[in-house]
C-alpha cells in the first residue's frame, strides 16, 4: 500500500498535543473552521472553486474488527481560488489524521469540527495534489469478523476518509484494498491487478479509475465472499454472496441475473443512453441497512431480499423485481445525473420506484400491475401524509448532517404517485422525451428539480411551477368530499369539492377516475379536479348509486370523504366489487376512513373477515391480511382480543388450507403466525416448529423456523427458553445465527434480562448491526409485551437523536416505529405525547416530524378506545 510515512514523523507531536484538547480539536486556532457537518455555505464555497477532481485512496484491512483500518488518499484537483483555506472532511479524532501533504509540502493542518483544513499558504492556483495518510473510522465501514463493506450515503464517506463530502462535487476515484489473503473485494471500478503484499497474510486487489462519482456513492466490501458469473445479452454480471445453501442459490441465481438484464435493457431503450458504468456486480450482504444501495457499478444489496425461501410469496417476488428494478434505474437516475444538494435527493428516488414500477411488468405479465402500484404507495404515503409529522417531498437543507432525516415515504412512496399525475399531465410520450433532454444535459454531471421542471414545462401548456408548488414543495394531502344529491331516484348532482386541511388554500390538480354504481351498471368518467370543486354533469339522471368511488383506477390521492351510502356498502359488501383493481382501491379508501374515525375499527374486521375467504386476487388478500393484523395488534383494545381471535384465526387457517400455490400458503401463514393467541392454535405452531407435523405445499426454511421461534417464544410457551436455544443450535448460516442470537435476550421470559438489553443498546458499539438491532427492540416492545415494556418507551424515544448522529439515514424512524408499534393504551399515548412537546427548542425539527409520524398510529388507536 502506498503510504506518507515520512510525514508522520513531522507531525506526530503535533497530532498527539491535539488529541489532548477534547472533543474539538485544531493544531492552529484558524481564522476561519467550518462548522460541524457539512453547511451549504461551505459546499456551496468549494464546488465554486474546485473542479477536474480525483481521489487514489488505498486501505489496508486487518482480519481482525478490533485492528484499525488505515488509509491514504491522494486528491487531486483544479482550484479556482486559492487565496482560502480549503477544509477537507473528516468527522473523526485528530489522532486519526496521521500525515499531511499538499503539493509535495508537509502541512501543519488546522482539525477542527470534523474537518481537516488546509491553510491558503500550501495551496495554488491550478492543479494541486493534497495526499493524507489517516486511521479510517469504523462507523461506515460496517466491519464484521471476515467481511465489511462501506456504506456512505448521505455524507458518511467522511467518517471513513478525508474526502469533500458532498454530492456535486464528483471526483473519479481509484481503490486498491490490503486484504487477508483469504478474503475478495468488489468496487465501483473493475478489478486490474491482484498481487501478494509485502505481508505474506495479505494481497492487494486494486481497481480501475470511475467516471466521475459523487462520494456517496464510492463504495467497497471485501470478506470472505463466494462469486457467482453469468452471461445476459453478452453482458457479464457477478454477484458476492456469502449464502452458504447451496439449493437456495441456485433456486435463486439465475432470476436474479435476469432481472437485472432485463432492467437494464429496458432503461437503454427508455432513455436512450447506454449503461454507463461498464461492469456491473452485484453484492449481496446480510442483514443490509437498507433493501439496496445504488453503488455505480456495484449495487449492494440487503442479501434475504434476493435470495428468497422455496415458499416465497408473490409479494415478495414482486418486492425482490422491484428492488432490482429501483437500483438499476438508480444508474441512470442519480448516479448518471445527481442531484446538486441533498434536498433534491427525492428525485433520484422517485425516479428510480417510479421506473421500477414500469421496468417490473413484463417479468411477471400475470399480476395486476395498476393493483400492484397501487399497494407499493399509496398505503405507505398515507401512514406518512396523514400525520403531524408529515413533510413536503422537497425540503430546504441547511446542512448535510441532517440529509438522513429527508428520507422516508413521502420520497419512496408519495413522491411516485405525484410523478404517475405529472406523466399523465404531459403525456407519456413528451415526459420521456423530456426526461432524455434531461440526463443528456446533465450526463455525469448535477442537476436540480428546477432544471426538470423548465424542460418539462416547455412540452406542456400547464403552469407546472405552480403544480410543483403544491405536490413538491408543500407538506400535506387535500381532503375531497364526494357531494352526492338524489332526487326521486335518480342523481340530480355529483361532485368533488378538494379543501386544504392545514388552512393554507392549496389545490392540487390531480386526474380522477371516478366510478359510480347502480343496480345494473358501472360508469367511469375521468374528471380533472383543477379548482376548488367540479361537477359531473353526465352522471346527472343516473339512477341512485349503490356506491360512488373517486380513487378508480387507483389513480387519486387524498383523504377521500365518501358519502354515507358508499360507506354503508363498503362496510357491509366489499367483496361483491367484482374488478380487483377496484375492490383494492376501496379497500385502502376503507382503511383510511378508519383511521380518521369515520367506520369503526370492528367494522372493519368484520368487513375483512368476510371478504377474505372470497377474495381471489393474491395481492389484495396480501393487502388484507396485513390490514387485519393491525386492527387485531394495534386497533382492538387487549381485553377485547381474546373474543376476536378464534374467528381470525378461523378464517386464517381456512384460507391456508384453501390456499392453492405455495405463494399463497406463505400469506396466510405469515399473518397466523403473527396473530395466533389461541391455546389450539399456539400449540399447533409449536409442533410445526418442532417438524412433527407439516403443513401441505409448504416448506419451512430456516428463515421460517426462525421466525416461529420467536413467535412462540413472545407467546411465553412453557417451553420458550428451550425452543430459542434449539433454534439458535439448528442454524446452518453464521449470519443469521449472529443476528438471532444477538436479538434473543429481547426475548427472555425474565423481564429483567429484557431490559438489560435495553440498557446495552444505549451504546453505540452495540448499535452497529441495525437490522439486528431492530428485530430486538420489536419484539421488546411487542404488544404482548406491552404492559412490561412500556416504562421503556420514553427513554427509547430519548435515544432517537442520539441514533439520528451516529446512525445510517433509516434507522431512526425504524427505531421510533418498532419502540411504538406494539402500543394502543390511552396512558401511554399521553406519555409520548408529553415527550414530543417537552422537546427542547433546538430538537431538530425534521427528527420531531420522525416522532410524529411514528406516534400517530398510537395517537389513532387512543382515540378510538
Amino acid at each position: 500500500m502506498r503510504a506518507l510515512r515520512p510525514l508522520v514523523i513531522i507531525l506526530a507531536a503535533v497530532v498527539a498535543a491535539a488529541a489532548v484538547a477534547g472533543a474539538v480539536l485544531w493544531v492552529r486556532r484558524p481564522t476561519e473552521v467550518p462548522a460541524a457537518g457539512i453547511p451549504l455555505t461551505l459546499a456551496q464555497d468549494r464546488a465554486a472553486r474546485i473542479s477536474n477532481l480525483k481521489y487514489d485512496a488505498r486501505f489496508r484491512v486487518p482480519a481482525r474488527r478490533d485492528e484499525r483500518v488505515r488509509g491514504t488518499i491522494a486528491a487531486r484537483f483544479s482550484l479556482r481560488d486559492a487565496k482560502a483555506p480549503l477544509a477537507f472532511d473528516f468527522a473523526q479524532a485528530a489522532n486519526h489524521v496521521l500525515a499531511v501533504r499538499a503539493n509535495q509540502r508537509a502541512v501543519e493542518p488546522t482539525i477542527a469540527n470534523g474537518h481537516i483544513v488546509i491553510p491558503s499558504r500550501h495551496l495554488a492556483a491550478g492543479e494541486n495534489v493534497v495526499e493524507i495518510e489517516f486511521i479510517a473510522g469504523d462507523e461506515a465501514l460496517n466491519r464484521s469478523d471476515d467481511f465489511l463493506y462501506s456504506l456512505f450515503v448521505p455524507a458518511r464517506a467522511s467518517l471513513t476518509l478525508p474526502v469533500f463530502d458532498q454530492p456535486d462535487l464528483k471526483a473519479r476515484w481509484t481503490f486498491a484494498l490490503m486484504i487477508p489473503v483469504e478474503w475478495t473485494a468488489v468496487s465501483n471500478g473493475r478489478e486490474v491487478s491482484r498481487a501478494p503484499a509485502d505481508d505474506p497474510a495479505f494481497h492487494e486487489i486494486a481497481f480501475a479509475e470511475t467516471p466521475p462519482l459523487p462520494t456517496y456513492l464510492a463504495a467497497f466490501a471485501a470478506g470472505r465472499f463466494t462469486v457467482e458469473t453469468a452471461s445476459r445479452d453478452g453482458r457479464e454480471f457477478r454477484m458476492f454472496h456469502r449464502e452458504n445453501d447451496a439449493a437456495k442459490v441456485a433456486r435463486n441465481i439465475g432470476a436474479i441475473f435476469d432481472l437485472h438484464a432485463r432492467a437494464i435493457s429496458w432503461l437503454e431503450e427508455y432513455t436512450g443512453i447506454p449503461y454507463p458504468w461498464g461492469k456491473f456486480d452485484i453484492v449481496g450482504i446480510p442483514s443490509f441497512q437498507f433493501g439496496g444501495m445504488e453503488h455505480a457499478g456495484a449495487i449492494f444489496y440487503n442479501a434475504s431480499g434476493l435470495l428468497l425461501d422455496e415458499a416465497a410469496t408473490k409479494n415478495q417476488l414482486l418486492g425482490r423485481a422491484a428492488v432490482i428494478s429501483h437500483e438499476t434505474a438508480h444508474m441512470w437516475f442519480g448516479d448518471l445525473v445527481t442531484m446538486r444538494w441533498f434536498n433534491d435527493v427525492w428525485m433520484k428516488e422517485v425516479f428510480a420506484n417510479f421506473m421500477a414500477a414500469k421496468i417490473a411488468n413484463p417479468s411477471f405479465p400475470e399480476v395486476n400491475h395498476e393493483l400492484r402500484f397501487l399497494y407499493q404507495h399509496y398505503p405507505s404515503a398515507y401512514d406518512m401524509d396523514r400525520t403531524e409529522g408529515t413533510n413536503p417531498i422537497r425540503q430546504d437543507l441547511a446542512n448535510l448532517n441532517e440529509a438522513g432525516t429527508l428520507y422516508g415515504p413521502i420520497i419512496y412512496q408519495k413522491a411516485p404517485i405525484v410523478m404517475r399525475q405529472l406523466e399523465l399531465l404531459l403525456g407519456p410520450d413528451a415526459f420521456r422525451e423530456g426526461l432524455r433532454e434531461y440526463l443528456k444535459n446533465h450526463a455525469f454531471g448535477n442537476a436540480t428539480w428546477p432544471d426538470l421542471v423548465k424542460v418539462l414545462d416547455a412540452r406542456t401548456p400547464e403552469d407546472l411551477v405552480a403544480w410543483s408548488h403544491a405536490w413538491v414543495d408543500e407538506p400535506g394531502r387535500p381532503t375531497i368530499e364526494t357531494g352526492l344529491e338524489v332526487q326521486d331516484g335518480r342523481i340530480s348532482r355529483l361532485s368533488f369539492r378538494q379543501r386544504d386541511p392545514r388552512g393554507r388554500g392549496l389545490l392540487w390538480p390531480q386526474k380522477l377516475r371516478v366510478l359510480v354504481a347502480t343496480r345494473t351498471e358501472i360508469r367511469a368518467f375521468e374528471v380533472m379536479l383543477e379548482g376548488a370543486e367540479v361537477t359531473i354533469p353526465d352522471a346527472a339522471g343516473m339512477p341512485a348509486p349503490i356506491w360512488v368511488l373517486p380513487v378508480g383506477g387507483g389513480l387519486g390521492y387524498g383523504l377521500f370523504t365518501l358519502d354515507q351510502t358508499t360507506l354503508d356498502y363498503l362496510v357491509a359488501s366489499l367483496h361483491e366489487i367484482r374488478d380487483p383493481l377496484t375492490r383494492g382501491a376501496a379497500t385502502v379508501a376503507l382503511g383510511e376512513a378508519m383511521m380518521e374515525g369515520q367506520v369503526r375499527p370492528d367494522s372493519v374486521m368484520q368487513t375483512l373477515l368476510t371478504a377474505l375467504p372470497r377474495e381471489s386476487d393474491e395481492l389484495n388478500v396480501q393487502q388484507m391480511l396485513d390490514y387485519a393484523q393491525t386492527l387485531f395488534w394495534r386497533f382492538t383494545p387487549a381485553d377485547d382480543r381474546a373474543a376476536m381471535a378464534e374467528p381470525l384465526e378461523k378464517v386464517l387457517r381456512s384460507g391456508l388450507d384453501r390456499a392453492t400455490s405455495t405463494s399463497t400458503k406463505a400469506a396466510w401463514f405469515s399473518a397466523l403466525r403473527s396473530t395466533a393467541t389461541t391455546p389450539a392454535t399456539v400449540a399447533w405452531l409449536e409442533r410445526v416448529w418442532r417438524r412433527d407435523e407439516k403443513i401441505p405445499g409448504l416448506p419451512q426454511a430456516e428463515a421460517d423456523e426462525s421466525d416461529l421461534a420467536l413467535e412462540l417464544a413472545v407467546r411465553d410457551v412453557p417451553a420458550a427458553e428451550e425452543i430459542l436455544q434449539t433454534q439458535l443450535n439448528r442454524f446452518q448460516n453464521p449470519d443469521r445465527k449472529a443476528r438471532f442470537a444477538f436479538a434473543m435476550p429481547a426475548l427472555s421470559r425474565d423481564a429483567a434480562v429484557r431490559e438489560r438489553f435495553f440498557e446495552s443498546l444505549k451504546d453505540v458499539s452495540n448499535r452497529r448491526r441495525e437490522a439486528w438491532v431492530l428485530l430486538g427492540v420489536r419484539y421488546l416492545h411487542h404488544p404482548l409485551r406491552a404492559a412490561a415494556s412500556k416504562k421503556l418507551v420514553v427513554p427509547a424515544l430519548s435515544l432517537v437523536r442520539e441514533i439520528q448522529q451516529t446512525g445510517d439515514i433509516f434507522f431512526p424512524g425504524r427505531w421510533a416505529v418498532a419502540t411504538l408499534n406494539g402500543y394502543q393504551s390511552i396512558q401511554t399515548a399521553a406519555d409520548v405525547r408529553a415527550f414530543i412537546d417537552r422537546l427542547p427548542p433546538d430538537y431538530p425539527p425534521r427528527l420531531k416530524w420522525v416522532l410524529l409520524s411514528a406516534a400517530d398510529p398510537l395517537f389513532r388507536a387512543a382515540r378510538q378506545q
